[in-house]
């Protein structure tokens, strides 16, 4: 057995910096600091006091429909129940719930609407039954008493009759229309992103209560999102002690406030589309101007809804048709020398979709390319190209592109004049306006012979790098 001596020792090393470096005492009032402050944090995430009763919060729909021109006269107008239609309860896992997806209460929320809209004056029905009841309490006590004069009160003024019925309900709510995420984790430390979009629909219908003809019938839409951000860490401070640390945030749009808005939004639709048909009028003293006015932005509106598809995803900017491309470029030469410079380029492209995701073309670029103290080289190059995009009508999608042309060196600083080549790369456009569209990507030119800096053979294999940014205008 061999012993060593305290001189064939090596050196102490540093030591690593970690919390059991510290003395005890420092130790623990380290870890009690950052308790205080874990749980300082926490009052910000979630506020432990309560808070009082407030009026509810208006909906971006409510100012429009508070903004409509005045009527003629109002309508009376009889709501008997507008009710879930769906018949949907929550889901939840592994729990057996009687909780409904939506509200039972739209006949008020309609009500209300019906009310802040000051077309209609909103007559009692739900309730029915309880107001006939009431009235019959007081008819008899009204027929034994008298007034202060002594006069007898009479019997009660008649109800008021609707000459409009409004009917419908809440016929869909649809879960995770769309879901989706995004994360990163690195040697315990990480963060993700996730979220849902759920969607509601109202039908709402005008009957007149003389003839029973459904004057009217309108329908909306309202996505409702929930959203959740949270960061952690795992990481060992010590061989016996695990740090883990998290902090999270989430946002669910509360689904009343969505049935709300989009109750709303019908009844000025349905007031709007029953102005432009002449079913009621608007006051003698509204300008028609403020009336064509009012018809051009709902038209707007309607055709906007319209582009729209299932997934409330814009249609509008979905890539058809041919598709020029402009762009400028920073290129870079990958070759035996290791001097390379960053040398600028240029691309013009045309391409023509054959599908909504793939898409033909042809591209030439030029530019130049350079090793430092040695050489600055002009090229050409022109390609036949095919490009996927994986989500062609969102206004983000990424893409992938790949061709196959020459490039073509006319000084003669390269081993010779053409070179075949294939081009592959990817990026992301971003669309600015319908039509338009900013791009990003790495487009790699890769010929299939060496010599573009001179030599052939060597260490890696000749080519070109290109980082890109430019325009594409959609459908020429």
């Amino acid at each position: 057995m061999l012993v060593g001596v305290p001189g064939d020792l090596p050196p102490p090393g540093p030591r690593p910096l970690l919390m059991t470096s510290l003395p005890a005492y420092p130790r623990l009032l380290l870890l009690g600091l950052l308790a205080l402050l874990a749980s300082g944090c926490a009052n910000y995430l979630t506020p432990f006091e309560t808070q009082r009763a407030r009026p509810a919060p208006p909906t971006p729909t409510a100012d429009a429909l508070s903004a409509l021109p005045p009527p003629r006269e109002p309508i009376v107008a009889a709501v008997y129940r507008f009710r879930d239609q769906t018949g949907q309860y929550k889901a939840l896992e592994n729990v057996s719930t009687f909780s409904t997806q939506v509200t039972q209460g739209a006949t008020s929320i309609l009500m209300r609407a019906l009310e802040e809209s000051r077309w209609f004056v909103p007559i009692e029905r739900e309730g029915l039954s309880n107001l006939l009841n009431e009235r019959q309490i007081i008819q008899p006590i009204r027929a034994q008493h008298a007034g202060p004069e002594g006069e007898p009160l009479g019997p009660l003024p008649p109800l008021l009759y609707a000459g409009v019925l409004l009917e419908g309900g809440i016929i869909g709510y649809d879960s995770n229309v769309l879901t989706g995420g995004v994360g990163v984790r690195y040697l315990g430390t990480g963060g993700a992103g996730e979220y849902r979009q759920d969607q509601v629909t109202v039908y709402l219908r005008a009957v007149s209560t003389q003839s029973g003809r459904v004057l009217k019938s309108v329908h909306t839409t309202k996505t409702i999102v929930s959203q959740r951000v949270q960061g952690n860490l795992f990481r060992f401070v010590d061989l016996q002690r695990l740090l883990e640390a998290e902090i999270g945030y989430s946002y669910n749009e509360p689904p009343v406030l969505a049935v709300t808005e989009a109750i709303e939004e019908a009844v000025r639709a349905l007031i709007i589309e029953g102005l432009r048909e002449n079913l009621w009028a608007a006051a003698e003293n509204v300008d028609p101007a403020q009336l064509n006015a009012l018809f051009a932005a709902y038209d707007r509106e309607t055709a906007a809804a319209e582009q729209l598809d299932a997934f409330g995803r814009d249609l509008g900017f979905a890539r058809t048709g041919t598709a020029v491309s402009v762009s400028g470029a920073g290129n870079r030469l990958e070759s035996d020398y290791a001097d390379a410079l960053v040398r600028p380029a240029g691309e013009l492209a045309v391409r023509a979709h054959v599908s909504p995701r793939l898409s033909l073309g042809l591209a030439a670029s030029g530019g130049s390319y350079g090793i430092d103290g040695l050489f600055d080289q002009l090229f050409l190059a022109g390609e036949a190209t095919a490009r996927y995009d994986f989500l062609p009508q969102e206004r983000l999608t990424p893409f992938l592109q790949v061709g196959l042309g020459v490039v073509g060196v006319p000084d003669g600083s390269a081993t010779r004049e053409i070179f075949p080549h294939v081009r592959g790369g990817g990026g992301l456009e971003y669309m600015l306006s319908r039509g338009v569209g900013l791009s990003l990507a790495l487009t790699n030119l890769y010929p299939l012979s060496e010599g573009l800096d001179g030599v052939e053979g060597g260490g890696p294999h000749d080519n070109l790098f290109l980082l890109q940014a430019g325009l594409t205008f959609h459908g020429l």
